[in-house]
C-alpha cells in the first residue's frame, strides 16, 4: 500500500507513540521508514547595543545533535522490529516546510506524525506544525493525537 513512510519526530512522548504506531504499520504493510528530526534554531536577534556577541553555531550544534539522536531512536526501534529505516536530521526555521520537502525529496507516499493537541490560545500563538503539514502535503498524512489522561 505504502512503500516509504516519513515519520517526523521531535523526541516528545506524543512523537514516541506515533513512532511506535508507524513502525507497527510499516511492518504490517512491508513499508520502509524515513525518520526525520528537525531542530528549529532561534532566529538571530540583533542587539541595539551590540554589547554581546552570540555564536548561534553553538546552539545549532546542540540542536542538530539532539535531532540526530531522535532520528537514531526511531531507526533503532525500526531495526528491532525488522523494518528498514533511513535517518535524516537537519536544522530548519520552519519544521513543517522541512517535513514537506523531505517527503518530496525522499519519495515518501505517507507522512505519519503525532499531534500535540494544542487548543485555544496556545494553538493560535504557537501555530501548529501538524496543521501546516496537513494543509500543504501532497501525500496522505496520518496524525496520531495524544491519549487523554484517565481520570480517577
Amino acid at each position: 500500500m505504502y512503500d516509504r513512510i516519513l515519520v517526523p519526530t521531535d523526541g516528545s512522548d506524543v512523537s514516541a507513540a506515533a513512532e511506535q504506531a508507524a513502525i507497527a504499520f510499516a511492518r504490517a504493510s512491508g513499508s520502509e521508514i524515513v525518520a526525520l528530526a528537525v531542530g528549529q534554531p532561534q532566529p538571530p536577534i540583533a542587539s541595539a547595543e551590540a554589547a554581546m556577541a552570540i555564536d548561534p553555531g553553538v546552539d545549532d550544534e546542540i540542536l542538530l545533535t539532539r535531532a540526530t539522536g531522535y532520528a537514531r531512536r526511531v531507526a533503532d526501534a525500526a531495526a528491532a522490529a525488522g523494518v528498514r529505516c533511513s535517518e535524516v536530521a537537519m536544522l530548519d526555521y520552519a519544521p513543517a516546510d522541512a517535513i514537506l520537502a523531505t517527503a518530496a525529496s525522499r519519495n515518501c507516499d505517507l507522512i505519519f506524525m503525532g499531534s500535540h493537541g494544542r487548543r485555544g490560545l496556545s494553538r493560535l500563538l504557537a501555530g501548529s506544525v501538524t496543521q501546516k503539514v496537513l494543509a500543504d502535503a501532497t501525500v496522505p498524512v496520518l496524525v496520531m493525537r495524544p491519549r487523554p489522561a484517565h481520570k480517577a
